[in-house]
């Protein structure tokens, strides 16, 4: 079913964007449009093609994104523009709590074990992964000339280079669910070992004024090749930014 939506949503993305770029128009006065601008995403993400062994929690698993982004208008036709910048990507993915994530571990893929019903176990358990990323799209503006009254089309990549990666673990539990060492115990472990340095990720976003529907699936996988299992990372929510 995940697969099915990514593909519904991509073509759904660059059909639109498609659609926008044979329609004729003229070039519009930019005189007063910004050319650099902040960005942020918000949003939800998934690890889809995960084998039985890797059980994702019930929360919602999700991403904050910001960056600082340049636009420059194609001098042929400024209702395009390509922009391009840098920031951070995070992103967060919950497990169930009887999913144990072992990243101190020495072998040689990554360890996901379950934790027997009888064990002690945390409540809640996540990984947390931080890239650094350089974004870049190519937009479509119906109205160039005053974008916060405009629908906007984006399509393009982000490349990313892993800067940390960690597992936050919280409220250590009993088998009966009752708190151990209180609900604000907080185990962290931090090791970038087994997760993929670079991250390349194919985008999409429509919207109107200052808001967008974003996608994103990053083709690169989320482990290391030969680290574990192949998996891939696929994101939705919502971008703010003035173009």
């Amino acid at each position: 079913m995940k697969k099915v939506l990514l593909s519904i949503a991509a073509v759904w993305f660059f059909g639109v964007f498609a659609n926008a770029q044979s329609k004729s128009s003229t070039s519009a006065n930019l005189t007063g449009r910004a050319a650099d601008h902040l960005m942020f995403q918000i949003g939800t993400d998934t690890w889809i093609n995960t084998p039985d062994s890797v059980k994702l929690g019930s929360g919602t698993s999700r991403h904050f994104n910001m960056y600082f982004m340049y636009d420059k208008p194609f001098k042929s036709n400024n209702k395009y523009s390509v922009a391009y910048g840098g920031g951070i990507g995070t992103n967060n993915i919950f497990f169930d709590n009887r999913t144990n994530v072992d990243l101190k571990s020495n072998a040689a893929t990554l360890p996901f074990r379950r934790i027997d019903a009888n064990a002690n176990h945390f409540d809640k358990v996540k990984v947390t992964t931080i890239y650094l990323q350089a974004p870049l799209e190519i937009r479509y503006f119906s109205n160039p000339a005053n974008p916060g009254k405009s629908w906007k089309y984006a399509a393009g990549v982000k490349a990313g280079f892993l800067f940390k990666s960690y597992t936050k673990s919280k409220n250590f539990v009993n088998s009966s669910g009752s708190s151990i060492y209180g609900k604000s115990y907080i185990l962290k472990e931090s090791n970038r070992r087994f997760f993929n340095a670079t991250d390349i990720t194919l985008t999409g976003r429509a919207g109107y004024g200052i808001l967008s529907f974003d996608v994103g699936y990053t083709v690169t996988g989320v482990l290391r090749s030969g680290f574990g299992p192949v998996m891939n990372k696929f994101s939705a929510g919502i971008t703010i930014s003035g173009l």
